[in-house]
């Protein structure tokens, strides 16, 4: 499974998401290989990965993903939203975590 983090320009704040994920994923202790990574809105397309993270000023510029794969976070530096969202991928998922 793969996340990405989106932002604007693929370098700040996609970059802080990916870490924040990826720090999560390990407070979790989440077994499964999950690939993080980030990347620039305008050049992502549905297939580079399983789910996509991005605030909401970029919802329009990702419009050609798919919307059930997308998640908009309301604030990229609010930990109890991003946990609570990765989590429910988790358990969509059916990926054991703490």
């Amino acid at each position: 499974m793969k996340f990405e983090a989106l932002c604007q320009s693929g370098l700040g704040s996609s970059f802080m998401v990916q870490m924040n994920i990826q720090n999560l994923l390990n407070q979790e202790n989440v077994k499964e290989d999950i690939e993080v990574d980030h990347s620039d809105v305008g050049s992502a397309t549905p297939d580079q990965a399983d789910y996509f993270f991005l605030d909401p000023t970029l919802e329009t510029a990702a419009a050609n993903l798919p919307k059930d794969r997308v998640i908009v976070l309301k604030s990229l530096v609010d930990a109890d939203e991003l946990k609570e969202k990765v989590n429910a991928i988790l358990d969509k998922e059916g990926i054991d975590h703490d």
